[in-house]
């Protein structure tokens, strides 16, 4: 029966994963809440589909892709991303009663007036909070926003931070509002109706004001409301929901409403996109789901002509959402490195534990890879492409080894590193998905398939390894200082893993950073230029010449390479995260204040093992070493 269990084990894993691959159907007599999810737009420079949008938007205001209408009290209902869009769109009355709005600072809360703890009389979690709660303090925000972005953002306080946040997330709830109909709208496809009516009267009403004639102010004046209306819209940005009239003009065709409406008031006809969405909106506001599912499937038939591919995307994007393979995945790494952990309580008699982490490793492996594969796929791009990706396909790469190691030693250590490793970096993937959209537009300069698949794939596979090696330092230092696992067999074959591993690092750190340069002559004219990115990678290619030559030179011995390879991970995430933040050179993406706070935690905790590595050997509890 133990013999079973492993494989048994990964099989639930796998139906558990891929039983999700086929997103739910809309259900008869419902509102067609998937079909309309699936309709593209062009939001961040690419094709994506309203649900994109929406879970995208409600992760950096909420930290959630769902919104609960009630968390401060139980059972209550939970939204969906795209349900909660279509209130955004259709239902704004109703939306803004939602609480979405994640605020935490208690001087935030105070210049807002909201309450700073749960209080279910007040109907709040003391967390999250409606648009009705935020808006009547918008002036304030609005200012203490301006001051706050006056400071150096190195300088801001938690305040400046937090107050910041909530205006951007402002801005997103606005600019969401004002997608497909303006934010004041009761009944937009009336409202619609009437505008454009009367342009005909207005534009002849606006030419005879122009040449000095007798002109009908009525008119003109009702013309210039509506107008006005659109003109906010614009100063508000949204997203490009309205196809092009000629299918050719392709991605940079799109437009926004607002363009829309300044375009029939010139005399340009009435696209069926914002036909199509205004007959969306009536239907959703009367609970017509008939007619909904009428207007969500017409206006599919009318995008016909740009191509199924656009479709196609957005469906799959779709799928993929819903598939959420790096959050699953997390789940599966965590209950891999369980049965190791309980499998080294007894390892004779729990031997199938081992196995069991084993098989459950190479499926989560098996959905990670799946899961990368499928971005790609979307995206049409080599699997790293930005720091989100990085830290995805980082944690791949580590998996990869962990199990390689497992292949030869058999004795557990592998799997605890590929699953601890793979948890560590989606964790990290998971929290910088809250800045935005992971899949979005590549900067120009960086535009290159060729140079992405070599480059940045072999540059991050040095990355991978470096963090393997230090993983298993800091295992051995973890056994050798609190516990009695580690012996003189168990010694040894770490530091043979760790020599190994960091031989793999430092043959791709330098050939990726080669390459990096070879990129930065083709791009830019110079092979390096000593810009914090290309020192930061410099500096993992000597780190690991160092340890290198020091094991050669038998400079250092057990301990002493451990410290090294912990050090290692100080370097790396130095060069993986920490020039990023900087705010300087060609591969800044700015100061991140929570990112810089979560480094200097972990350089300290990487410290202080280097500290415990260099502890007399009597203050370790595993006996002697050999």
């Amino acid at each position: 029966m133990k013999k079973n269990i492993p494989l048994v084990t990964a099989a639930f894993a796998l139906l558990w994963i891929f039983s999700a691959w086929r997103t739910p159907a809309d259900k008869e007599g419902a509102m067609a809440v998937n079909a309309f999810a699936r309709l593209p737009l062009i939001a961040g420079g690419r094709v994506q589909p309203l649900d994109s949008l929406a879970r995208n938007t409600l992760l950096q205001i909420r930290e959630k892709q769902t919104v609960n209408t009630a968390p401060w009290e139980s059972g209550a209902k939970i939204l969906t991303a795209s349900e909660w869009l279509l209130e955004m769109f259709f239902k704004q009355e109703l939306a803004d009663t939602r609480p979405v709005f994640r605020i935490l600072h208690t001087d935030v809360k105070g210049l807002l007036g909201l309450p700073l703890d749960a209080d279910s009389n007040k109907q709040t979690d003391g967390k999250h909070f409606s648009w009705n709660q935020v808006a009547p303090k918008l002036g304030e925000v609005r200012e203490e926003a301006r001051r706050a972005s006056a400071v150096e953002e190195s300088a801001r306080t938690p305040y400046d931070r937090a107050l910041l946040q909530l205006w951007n997330s402002v801005g997103m709830y606005m600019r969401l509002q004002n997608t497909v109909q303006p934010q004041n709208a009761k009944d937009w496809e009336r409202e619609l109706q009437r505008f454009v009516e009367a342009v005909p009267a207005g534009r002849e009403a606006a030419k005879a004001q122009q040449a000095g004639q007798p002109y009908d102010e009525a008119v003109l004046e009702k013309l210039i409301t509506e107008l006005q209306r659109a003109s906010v819209m614009k100063e508000i940005n949204a997203s490009l929901v309205i196809p092009p009239p000629q299918p050719a003009e392709g991605i940079a065709g799109w437009m926004r409403t607002d363009e829309t409406l300044f375009r029939i008031a010139r005399g340009e006809p009435v696209p069926a996109a914002l036909r199509a969405y205004a007959s969306m909106g009536t239907a959703f506001r009367k609970g017509d789901a008939v007619a909904f599912k009428a207007a969500v499937d017409l206006y599919r038939e009318q995008l016909a002509p740009y191509g199924h591919e656009v479709l196609k995307k957005c469906s799959r994007e779709q799928v993929f959402n819903h598939l959420e393979p790096f959050y699953k995945a997390i789940v599966l790494y965590v209950l891999a490195g369980l049965c190791v952990l309980i499998f080294t309580l007894a390892p004779e008699r729990l031997a199938f534990l081992r196995e069991t982490a084993r098989w459950l490793t190479l499926a989560t492996l098996l959905v990670h890879s799946c899961g990368l594969i499928y971005r790609m796929v979307l995206e049409g791009r080599p699997p790293v492409t930005n720091l989100y990706s990085s830290a995805v396909f980082i944690g791949w790469g580590a998996c990869v080894l962990g199990l390689l190691l497992e292949r030869f030693w058999k004795n557990g250590i592998g799997v605890l590193v590929s699953s601890t490793a793979g948890f560590m970096t989606l964790i990290i993937a998971h929290n910088l998905a809250l800045s935005g959209d992971t899949m979005e537009m590549m900067r120009a300069v960086l535009d290159t398939n060729f140079w992405l698949a070599t480059h940045v794939v072999v540059v991050t596979l040095g990355y991978s390894s470096t963090f393997v090696a230090g993983l298993l330092a800091v295992l051995y230092v973890a056994l050798g200082v609190f516990t009695r696992a580690l012996t003189p067999e168990m010694a040894k074959s770490l530091v043979k893993m760790v020599y190994g591993i960091v031989c793999f690092a430092a043959l791709f750190s330098f050939v990726g950073t080669v390459l990096g340069g070879i990129w930065a002559d083709q791009s830019w004219g110079r092979f390096w230029g000593w810009d914090a990115k290309e020192n930061g990678a410099l500096m993992i290619v000597l780190w690991n010449a160092l340890f290198l030559h020091a094991r050669w030179g038998g400079i250092a011995r057990e301990r002493g390479l451990m410290s090294l390879a912990i050090a290692g991970n100080i370097v790396t995430a130095w060069s993986w995260f920490g020039v990023n933040m900087l705010g300087i050179g060609l591969h800044s993406y700015g100061f991140m204040s929570a990112a810089f706070t979560w480094l200097m935690m972990f350089v300290a905790s990487q410290l202080l093992l280097i500290g415990f590595a260099a502890l007399p050997q009597r203050f370790w509890r595993s006996s002697k070493l050999a």
